[in-house]
């Protein structure tokens, strides 16, 4: 059976609205029985409990060409279309509401569209500007369906500006596909439709229509919020089984990296992180406590008393702590530091793999093989001991697909404000990464416009336009935080990190200390630290991308990544560099760029980082070339070289060690009976980036005092330079010598003096010593400083120093 014209009607108690309704449809397609052919109309009765199925079934007994088709309850508009779409049998489909808001007589518009347009649906549109609204609902109510409508394109139809209108002409068997495919019962139905002709890439146009609001209207406030509920169960329902499994195999390798810290969060404590670890509990504890107190987020004075600490100088990472709050608050700061490392990762190797299956590859294995490597790369694993700001790099991949959009010139508005967002999220994660992956799609952006140039001049114009969107979202946003971090309290200019901090050209050849064929012995000597290993991708991995370069030469974006990740790497060598094995010393392409604003804070060994998306790129998109070619032994061939080079830099579970038992002075709250309003408890020898146990006492007890000196980054000096830590005083460094050296100093009076003066500088209330290297050196110092012995009180060695007695 077959007819022109299908007319679905759901209803649910519509007894005085329904037989006005079809007595119009009927006029309406009897009027012109050359134009609308043979025709149906079909009344789904959805459960009603008035007289609507009785008028529908008199209607029907008049008019044989009206069908009623009755559900087993009442499901929602969704269920009942899906059962009248199903059940019609018309070339083209109308659904329309019971309420004839849109009058019948549009579908003449809606039609000569369908035809004239060679569309699959042409749907009736309140938001185009030709539209007619004859009778508007209240104003609460249309804000309330103009912001849905915003939220329903940003994260499901984008580009159609109405989705929810009731009036709506298909292709008849695109509808029947659609609706068969379908599973949502309420609202949602119009979006989860679109969304399927969308990704069949079936063309949908919207038409103008007159539009009136009619009394006694089905939608609710509250259905706004059930169209909500139900765009997430149709975002969940996108998501394929393989996407899934690509996110449970990268959580399992986090977890796996993690498990040390993981199986003892109490004791646990991450062997190559120095003090980080300690100064990122402490960022995390902070902030919530900030948060939960409704306290200024960017500033504390619980490290470095009494000048403080100017956090949006330091990478406490706002856009995770903040939200984290709850869980720090809950379960402690290293629940949320296990965290932050485990789910950051999977995160970004997540973000990656969408990035490359989205854009480059067909093949979903070959997107994940590239996204891993992206993720878990030798730097990356190395900055997993201590830097989450570079370990959490996930919003990186949803910045350079809106950039990607941008070129495309489709919504250059919408997503330029996307794009201002998604920047100003990033700053809050970390400013740093954010700059180094600019400087990547920078250089990727001018090889590529050079290699394609009629792609560039096709882009650069939305892209310009854009980009100056995203700046105006993004910098009214930032514009307060970055003014603290750059001229609030505790502000500085620019961080030292001292000479030598590029790379080794060999770093690039050797193995990372935690990849599977790497060692400590091999690594160290080539870098700054253990968490600084930012190259080391191993002579293997190395050949295998120049082998893949030279074999897909021809393809434009190959091109690009390949001038991309040895420019960056060229870039990694700092301003300066010698060639290995010999004396020869030459300048590098950092000196252009080492004393600029903002990079003149930068680690220029870090700009090695941009290297691992850019090979994680040139492995998927040979592994996707590879499981698609017939040759057998091409294909077999070629996944074993792929394997050969990846297998010796995987990485290794991450070393734990036991941390110190804090003092019982602390745990038990012994400190409050010597500390006045104002006062500091100063910590021999302070902390510092060295040793910073002191940042554990407080995250892990309630931040219940505030400490001298300290681990972050503030100003020194009258030219306020960055340095880490607060700034030295005679008696800290004096600490800090006797505990390195195990020597106890000649101290007279002049250094007795020196001790009186700090200790008032940092308003100590208490002086404490815990057990500790060189401990008894360190007693007899302070010992001689102070002129009296200290006391022996819950596990530490303690000498009451009140500010107020101190000056006394």
């Amino acid at each position: 059976m077959s007819v022109d014209l299908s007319v679905v009607v759901p209803a649910y108690n519509e007894e005085e609205r329904l037989g006005p309704t079809l007595d119009a449809i009927c006029a309406h397609l009897r009027g012109e029985p050359g134009r609308w052919g043979d025709w149906e109309l079909i009344v789904v009765d959805d459960g009603s409990t008035d007289g609507t199925a009785k008028i529908a079934k008199a209607a029907a007994a008049e008019e044989p060409r009206i069908q009623v088709v009755s559900g087993d309850g009442n499901h929602g508009k969704g269920s009942a279309l899906r059962l009248g779409v199903l059940s019609s049998y018309g070339r083209r489909v109308l659904i329309t509401d019971a309420d004839l808001a849109t009058p019948i007589e549009e579908l003449d518009r809606l039609d000569k569209q369908l035809a004239a347009e060679d569309s699959a649906a042409a749907i009736g549109s309140r938001a185009h500007p030709d539209s007619r609204i004859e009778v508007h609902q209240r104003r609460s109510r249309e804000w309330l369906g103009r912001m849905g409508n915003r939220l329903i394109r940003a994260v499901a139809v984008p580009g159609i500006h109405d989705t929810q209108c009731g009036f709506k002409l298909f292709d008849g068997d695109k509808a029947r596909a659609a609706f068969a495919d379908s599973r949502l019962d309420g609202w949602g139905i119009d979006v989860e439709i679109l969304r399927f002709f969308r990704r069949e890439g079936w063309p949908v146009t919207e038409v103008p229509v007159r539009w009136s609001h009619q009394a006694g209207s089905k939608v609710k406030p509250l259905d706004y919020g059930r169209v909500l509920l139900e765009l997430v169960r149709l975002r969940a329902r996108a998501v394929r089984p393989v996407d899934l499994a690509v996110t449970g195999l990268f959580l399992l390798a986090s977890v796996l990296l993690y498990k040390g810290l993981w199986t003892d969060l109490d004791r646990g404590y991450l062997a190559d992180a120095g003090s980080d670890q300690n100064q990122w509990e402490w960022f995390f504890a902070v902030t919530a406590d900030n948060v939960a107190h409704l306290r200024n987020p960017l500033f504390t004075t619980l490290q470095g008393y009494p000048d403080g600490v100017n956090l949006m100088a330091n990478t406490v990472m706002l856009g995770l702590s903040v939200p984290l709050t709850p869980v720090t608050l809950l379960f402690g700061p290293t629940v949320t530091w296990a965290l932050v490392l485990t789910l950051g990762l999977t995160a970004t190797a997540t973000a990656w793999y969408w990035l490359i299956a989205r854009r480059l590859t067909t093949n979903r294995w070959a997107a994940a093989l590239g996204g891993a490597f992206a993720a878990f790369a030798p730097p990356m694993i190395s900055h997993g001991n201590a830097h989450p700001n570079f370990l959490v790099l996930f919003m990186i991949p949803v910045i350079i697909d809106r950039a990607l959009r941008l070129c495309e010139g489709r919504n250059v508005v919408r997503d330029g404000v996307l794009l201002g967002l998604f920047a100003t999220y990033q700053i809050f994660l970390g400013e740093e990464p954010l700059l180094l992956a600019s400087m990547g799609m920078l250089l990727f952006a001018l090889s590529y416009a050079l290699v394609r140039r009629d792609v560039a001049r096709t882009a650069w114009r939305p892209l310009l336009r854009g980009l100056a969107v995203a700046a105006g979202v993004c910098l009214p946003l930032v514009a307060f935080p970055l003014g603290w971090q750059f001229f609030g309290p505790q502000s500085y200019t620019s961080v030292l990190h001292g000479d030598n901090m590029g790379n080794s050209p060999l770093a690039f050849l050797e193995f990372a200390g935690r990849s599977l064929m790497g060692s400590d012995e091999g690594a160290d000597p080539l870098a700054f630290n253990r968490t600084e290993q930012n190259a080391f991708y191993g002579w293997p991995l190395v050949a295998l991308a120049a082998a893949i370069v030279v074999r897909l030469w021809r393809v434009a974006l190959v091109k690009a990544l390949a001038f991309t990740g040895v420019a960056a790497a060229f870039l990694s060598l700092g301003p300066k560099f010698r060639i290995p094995y010999t004396d020869i010393v030459l300048t590098g392409p950092w000196r252009a760029l080492a004393h600029q604003p903002l990079f003149e804070s930068v680690i220029e060994s870090r700009v090695a980082l941009i290297c691992a998306p850019v090979l994680g790129v040139l492995i998927a998109l040979a592994v996707d070339r590879l499981l698609a070619t017939r040759e057998r032994v091409n294909r077999a061939v070629g996944l074993a070289a792929v394997a050969a080079a990846l297998v010796p830099v995987l990485p290794t579970p991450y070393p734990v060690r036991e941390r110190a038992e804090i003092p019982a002075f602390v745990t038990e709250g012994m400190y409050s009976a010597y500390l006045s309003e104002g006062e500091s408890v100063v910590t021999v020898p302070l902390p510092s980036p060295g040793n910073a146990e002191a940042l554990h006492w407080q995250s892990a007890t309630g931040l219940g005092f505030p400490v001298a000196g300290g681990y972050f980054n503030g100003p020194w000096g009258p030219e306020r330079m960055g340095i880490y830590g607060a700034t030295p005083r005679h008696t800290s460094n004096l600490f800090n010598d006797v505990r390195s050296n195990g020597r106890v100093p000649v101290i007279g009076p002049n250094w007795q003096a020196q001790a009186r003066g700090d200790l008032a500088a940092w308003r100590a209330g208490v002086v404490v010593l815990a057990p500790q290297y060189n401990d008894v050196a360190l007693y007899a110092t302070v010992e001689k400083l102070l002129g009296r012995p200290g006391k022996r009180v819950g596990g530490m060695w303690v000498w009451d120093a009140g500010a107020e007695r101190v000056r006394g």
